[in-house]
């Protein structure tokens, strides 16, 4: 089974005679009011969430959008553009298009910022959400790691050269099969001319964060506490072991409010879990059939 590609048209921010599109791709049956939406993290794209979908898709319609610039989604003119404020809205866009209401937000990453500020200020939209390796806090030290690569060697003369790249920003994963490393090959480049690759994002992704960055001087811990606290639908939190991005300190925290919160650790894994193996697959699929 393979995923239904789709785009929405919209207009670029700062070019606005300039359309841009936004790609989402679908599984399931498309009549299914039971509705999954999965977000990827900063420089990954929705095919991340291809094997959790595939299952998914049995009890769910699940959508993958691409986030702008990532995937098959429009690159934007302006590259300080690229913001939550901007991705709210496109999702908010496609929720409108798609007639979506009370869905399960699966984020990773920038995708779980992303599922919080909604569940937080739209929080008829969010009926459930997966919240995997982020949280209240997000640490300086995995920020310092993450852009320490992210729009950093975007071409690679070879498919070897663009195998060992992915390998080694994405050791943190814990991917051990070598047919799991080919799968999220084949989502992470675009093959050029001549047996070349290219990273298959906008190596500018990062730049509202660098323009933070040079205002403040320094990274710091990005405390999302006031948004965490207004998320109030039931919440299933993963967090990698050895997680540079999400503490166990906050992730304890989080597991402690009211509004029901399962927290599971997925041992030997950093930042983030990659939902590829059975086990973590299940672990999610578990918690919707529950009643997410």
């Amino acid at each position: 089974m393979l995923p239904t590609l789709h785009y929405l048209t919209f207009t670029d921010p700062s070019e606005l005679a300039r359309p841009r599109h936004m790609a989402y791709w679908e599984w399931g049956d498309p009549a299914n009011p039971k509705v999954a939406v999965c977000a990827h993290g900063l420089s990954r794209n929705g095919r991340d969430f291809d094997s959790l979908a595939r299952v998914l898709s049995a009890h769910y319609r699940v959508i993958c959008p691409d986030m702008a610039g990532r995937g098959k989604s429009s690159w934007l003119s302006n590259k300080s553009d690229y913001t939550y404020t901007l991705y709210m809205a496109d999702v908010l866009a496609l929720f409108s298009q798609l007639a979506l209401k009370d869905v399960t937000w699966i984020g990773t990453s920038m995708g779980g910022i992303i599922g919080m500020m909604l569940a937080a200020m739209h929080q008829k939209h969010i009926k459930a959400m997966v919240l995997n390796d982020v949280g209240s806090i997000v640490s300086a030290e995995g920020l310092r790691r993450i852009l320490g690569y992210v729009g950093l060697g975007g071409l690679f003369n070879d498919r070897e050269a663009a195998m060992a790249y992915l390998k080694s920003v994405l050791l943190p994963f814990a991917i051990t099969r070598e047919d799991q490393w080919e799968q999220m090959f084949d989502i992470s480049f675009v093959a050029l001319p001549g047996g070349r690759y290219a990273i298959a994002y906008d190596p500018e992704i990062n730049q509202p964060f660098r323009d933070a960055v040079s205002k403040s001087g320094e990274i710091a811990d990005v405390d999302l506490t006031p948004v965490w606290n207004e998320v109030k639908c039931p919440v299933l939190l993963l967090r990698g072991e050895h997680s540079d991005i999400l503490p166990r300190p906050a992730a304890e925290a989080m597991a402690q409010r009211p509004e029901p919160v399962k927290f599971i650790e997925i041992k030997g894994v950093g930042h983030a879990p990659a939902l590829l193996d059975e086990s973590q697959i299940g672990i999610i699929v578990d918690w919707a059939k529950g009643g997410a």
